[in-house]
């Protein structure tokens, strides 16, 4: 526990730094750790990140990870990020012949949604930062409201924890640690608000509890992938916490969601 407070406290005020910094050195910084996760999901897979394989899984991965402008400044300024990606995609399923079906149809899917979530997912972390005017502020409430998320349900699952919320994927949750956490998302979002006004309160209201709820879910399916290929983390670059995943699983779950239902 001693291990994990100290990784917290370090690593959650070098995150927010960069966070303040913003610009490129946040999207770089976001670069690696969407890399390092990346890499992460392919040893999961038991792929080699430094083979061809790995290559093109990276590829794939920052070209949805990468704001669309930089393509502007590179021969590939005639194309659409999903024109590359479907070539790339047709790179991959090749790969299937060229390498005798060593490089299977399963893995190169693997990689395909590998790439999707961890591209996606850290390409509007970056998205949200550079936003006009309050993207930084944004970003700060999201971080709390997911922090506050994860502090209440364990803290309220440990005291009052009772009926189990998804033994099959994550045995230790439960059902009234699920709502502590977002009890807690709502105390520390309205506390956010009375300082720093992002949004209308009715918007507001509706990000803490989409914020809330899908990222208890991003941390299950972070848990199934898990639970399917059997092991503990997903990594170990963070001492008592695991993997780049393990951290940021609700946060790259969350973001997609609500530029998608225009929240940002």
């Amino acid at each position: 526990m001693k291990q994990r407070i100290i990784t917290g406290v370090i690593g959650g005020a070098f995150f927010v730094t960069m966070v303040v910094i913003g610009g490129l050195v946040f999207t770089l910084f976001i670069t690696i750790l969407a890399s390092v996760a990346m890499a992460e999901l392919l040893k999961m897979k038991k792929i080699p990140p430094f083979s061809l394989m790995g290559f093109v899984s990276f590829v794939l991965m920052w070209l949805l990870l990468l704001p669309s402008q930089w393509l502007h400044f590179s021969i590939f300024s005639s194309f659409t990020k999903v024109e590359l990606f479907l070539f790339l995609i047709l790179i991959l399923l090749a790969l299937t012949v060229v390498t005798k079906n060593s490089f299977t149809f399963d893995e190169a899917g693997f990689v395909i949604l590998s790439s999707v979530y961890v591209g996606y997912g850290f390409h509007y972390l970056i998205m949200s930062r550079i936003v006009p005017d309050y993207g930084m502020e944004f970003l700060f409430l999201i971080l709390f409201l997911i922090w506050a998320t994860d502090s209440g349900a364990y803290f309220f699952g440990r005291k009052f924890g009772k009926r189990k919320l998804w033994p099959d994927i994550s045995p230790k949750k439960t059902i009234e640690g699920s709502l502590g956490g977002v009890a807690l998302a709502f105390v520390v979002g309205l506390a956010f608000h009375m300082f720093i006004p992002v949004f209308s309160a009715t918007t507001l209201l509706l990000v803490i509890l989409i914020t809330s709820i899908f990222g208890q879910l991003g941390d299950l399916v972070e848990s199934a992938l898990k639970r399917h290929y059997v092991v503990k983390d997903s990594g170990n670059v963070l001492p008592g916490h695991g993997g780049v995943l393990d951290r940021f699983d609700s946060l790259i779950f969350v973001m997609p969601i609500l530029h998608l239902l225009q929240l940002i």
